[in-house]
């Protein structure tokens, strides 16, 4: 009976059965979460690595012994050890114990190469001491020329004044300086009618705090030839006509009445 049935099957059928059945033996696949789980070859550490010219911050007290360096080299004119001391990160503005920046300080000693390093470095020359000096006003009452021309180039702000309430044209009439009150005058926008707080111009100083010779008639005739005005009075109501008579300046009374002056 048994050898009936097998006959009756159809070999095709026994030939696909065959084919068709499955193999006990799967492939293996590695899942997302297998291979996360398996260990990392180990790598070398890293070392850390700086940036080519990137310079550490310096400290506090670093940079307050660099700027004393530096406003000790400028009052000296060491102009050498100034530029050291900019290298090394000294703050070009920075202030000593008379409120002086290095720029004031080279230019209270004139030194003409430290003032323009300095400027040139991108110094403040508005900055005012506690005297309310800057380069400016100082170089212009002191008769300073080269740093004065050397400040005039770097646009000075012409509206700060000293602790007199004046330009750095009055004490420059004063004291005589014919070519710092020639490049003031043709070179800034100084007022040449400015008032101070005494009461005085810059013509009336050069008439009351000289002694009328030679180089204070090249003034009186330099500021009227730019503008002066001879009738301003001082404080006390007097002109600078009669300032000059008081004092017997005879040749700048001739200027002055040439000049129109009452």
């Amino acid at each position: 009976m048994y050898k009936l049935i097998l006959t009756a099957i159809p070999f095709g059928m026994l030939l696909t059965g065959c084919m068709d059945e499955p193999s006990t033996t799967a492939p293996a696949v590695t899942t997302a979460h297998q291979q996360q789980q398996q260990p990392a070859t180990p790598q070398p550490p890293q070392q850390q690595q700086t940036q080519p010219g990137k310079k550490t911050p310096l400290s506090q007290e670093e940079v307050k012994e660099l700027n004393k360096k530096l406003l000790s080299a400028a009052a000296e004119g060491k102009t050498d050890e100034v530029k050291v001391s900019l290298a090394a990160g000294a703050e070009i503005n920075a202030q000593d114990d008379r409120g002086r920046t290095a720029a004031m300080a080279a230019t209270h000693g004139n030194h003409v190469e430290t003032v323009k390093v300095l400027i040139e470095a991108g110094a403040d020359i508005n900055i005012q001491d506690d005297r309310q000096d800057n380069p400016f006003l100082y170089a212009g009452a002191e008769g300073y020329l080269e740093i004065l021309k050397l400040v005039i180039d770097a646009g000075p702000d012409t509206k700060i004044y000293n602790r007199f309430g004046g330009t750095p044209l009055i004490p420059a009439a004063e004291h005589g300086y014919v070519e710092v009150a020639k490049e003031l005058l043709t070179r800034t926008d100084v007022d040449v009618n400015h008032v101070n707080n005494p009461g005085w111009t810059a013509l009336m100083e050069a008439i009351v705090l000289n002694d009328g010779g030679k180089k204070q008639q090249e003034m009186v005739q330099l500021l009227i030839d730019h503008g002066a005005d001879v009738n301003i009075p001082d404080s006390e109501g007097k002109t600078p006509l009669y300032r000059a008579k008081e004092r017997g300046y005879h040749e700048i009374v001739q200027i002055l009445q040439k000049a129109g002056a009452r």
